[in-house]
């Protein structure tokens, strides 16, 4: 029972490591509905009043998701590797199509939270209610044989997110309130279908263009995720034990747990990597080869000795980058 359980844990684990870029994004958009669903009840507040409407509703969509993509920006390790490519290696050798792909990335992550907050936004309707109620055109509007009031229009149709306005005129509210959110929710599935088209179009462009098999493609993933969790993990315990070796220079003495003791004893430190080691293994990577032989990142570049051996800058890395 207990190896059953294993196994199944093991497979399961796997799943969801492979898996791992389509489930953070499912809960970037879970917590995204979240939060959107707590600012419509606790933050948003429609004016009722013309002008501000328009900009209130607009407001409410657009600067929240806007928040959420510069975030998404922000977090992305491919931005600082972009930062970092242009900033040791300039943008001279820099071709247009890795900096595409590399952009499309980073903007295509970044933008998980803000289409799901734009899109439960169109849906629910309420700010797009507030901000287009008073841009109805009255003349349209009938309630029966009852005709809308031209006097005063403008105004009577801004309090009617807020449920206000003369009682006589409740049956206008309510069909000003149903176009408006069925033009809203339309929008809303829209864009949800726009959305389904390019992500479905991106993913057969670049399996079509990838010069990299199905399964070689899934190694590679594999490879770099690993890749990553070693380093941070390696760097962490690395740093740990420099440190610790440092102050004990200093005081004579370093006042260790027994895990840490452990690390020390067992990792020995000497000195750091010097500045030009870290840059050849820092910055924008697409996959290329060496005599037939895959290089699947920059530390494996740096670690076939490609790249990054000498004190001189690498000025060649870029062509064969983007070659």
């Amino acid at each position: 029972m207990a190896a059953l359980m294993a196994e199944n844990f093991r497979f399961l684990s796997l799943f969801f490591k492979s898996k791992d870029v389509m489930i953070f994004n499912g809960l970037v958009a879970l917590g995204t509905v979240g939060s959107q669903e707590l600012f419509s009840v606790v933050a948003f507040h429609c004016p009722c009043s013309p002008a501000r409407n328009y900009l209130y509703g607009l407001t409410a969509i657009g600067v929240p998701a806007l928040v959420l993509f510069l975030i998404g920006v922000i977090l992305s390790n491919h931005t600082w590797n972009l930062v970092t490519e242009y900033q040791y290696r300039r943008t001279k050798n820099c071709s247009a199509p890795p900096n595409f792909l590399l952009l499309s990335s980073i903007v295509g992550r970044a933008a998980v939270a803000p289409i799901t907050w734009s899109v439960i936004s169109l849906l629910r309707g309420e700010a797009y209610v507030c901000a287009l109620s008073e841009f109805v055109d009255p003349s349209s509007l009938t309630a029966g044989e009852d005709k809308f009031p031209l006097a005063q229009a403008t105004e009577i149709l801004a309090k009617f997110p807020c449920r206000e306005g003369p009682a006589h005129l409740s049956g206008f509210q309510e069909e000003v309130s149903r176009r408006l959110k069925y033009e809203s929710q339309l929008f809303g599935w829209l864009l949800i279908g726009v959305v389904a088209i390019l992500v479905f179009l991106t993913k057969c462009l670049k399996h079509y263009c990838s010069p990299l098999s199905y399964r070689q493609e899934a190694y590679w993933a594999q490879y770099r995720a690993n890749e990553d969790q070693l380093f941070q993990r390696t760097a962490e315990v690395h740093s740990r034990v420099l440190a610790a070796n440092n102050v004990r220079r200093f005081f004579g003495f370093v006042a260790l747990n027994e895990d840490e003791e452990q690390l020390v004893a067992k990792f020995p430190v000497e000195d750091t990597q010097p500045r030009p080691q870290w840059n050849a293994i820092t910055g924008v990577y697409l996959y290329r080869e060496n005599q037939g032989l895959p290089l699947y990142s920059r530390l494996h570049k740096w670690a076939q000795g490609l790249a990054g051996n000498s004190m001189a800058q690498d000025n060649t890395e870029m062509v064969l980058l983007t070659s």
